[in-house]
């Protein structure tokens, strides 16, 4: 009876095994193959960085009074700052920040003011590249509000500085700016005008 039942187990086993091959499980049934995806190139880890290389177009700001005013409180705190916490040569670059900004606000007396402000300061730590950048810059303005002999002697004790410390580059810039101020053609127009401007002003006031 043993060996009847082991026949039987046997070939229902058999039969299982070659509907199994044959597919005829619907449970079972193959599906078709999944294409696989093409290799991507690019490093997924990478990505974040390739971004951020990406050249983007910025739109330059316009010059208007409004800018300006904003970059002067800006700049105006810092220097405060520097000041309170005795950072005296980030401050002497903030003076001479300022000075830049009133310059293009054609506030020049208050534009002389940091700029003397920021030599002293610079002077102080011995900043010299600092200092005749400064000097340059005080001339021209200096310059643009008629005082010509004074431009002279700043542009002479930058050119003096720079030749002490061996900036070859810096002699050969204050040359030229000490003959563009001798020439005096370009300076006489802007002083008689604002002049004329300030007697108008009073005129008007009156």
């Amino acid at each position: 009876m043993r060996y009847i039942i082991l026949v039987v187990l046997c070939a229902i086993n058999l039969s299982a095994s070659a509907q199994w091959w044959r597919g005829d499980f619907k449970s079972h049934k193959r599906l078709p193959v999944i294409p696989q995806v093409k290799h991507n190139p690019i490093n997924r880890w990478a990505t974040a960085a390739t971004f951020s290389k990406a050249k983007i177009k910025t739109v330059p700001l316009q010059r208007s009074a409004y800018n300006l005013e904003v970059s002067e409180r800006s700049v105006m705190k810092t220097a405060q700052h520097n000041m309170r916490f005795r950072e005296y040569a980030l401050a002497s670059y903030d003076f001479s920040e300022l000075a830049q900004l009133y310059v293009l606000e054609n506030r020049l007396s208050e534009a002389k003011w940091y700029y003397l402000q920021s030599i002293l300061l610079s002077k102080n730590k011995n900043d010299n590249p600092h200092t005749i950048n400064s000097l340059v810059n005080l001339a021209m303005v200096k310059a643009d509000l008629g005082d010509l002999v004074q431009a002279q002697q700043d542009l002479a004790e930058a050119r003096e500085l720079a030749f002490t410390t061996g900036r070859a580059d810096d002699v050969k810039l204050i040359d030229k700016k000490v003959k563009f101020v001798q020439s005096n053609k370009v300076w006489l127009p802007k002083s008689e005008l604002r002049y004329a401007e300030a007697i108008d002003s009073v005129t008007k006031s009156k």
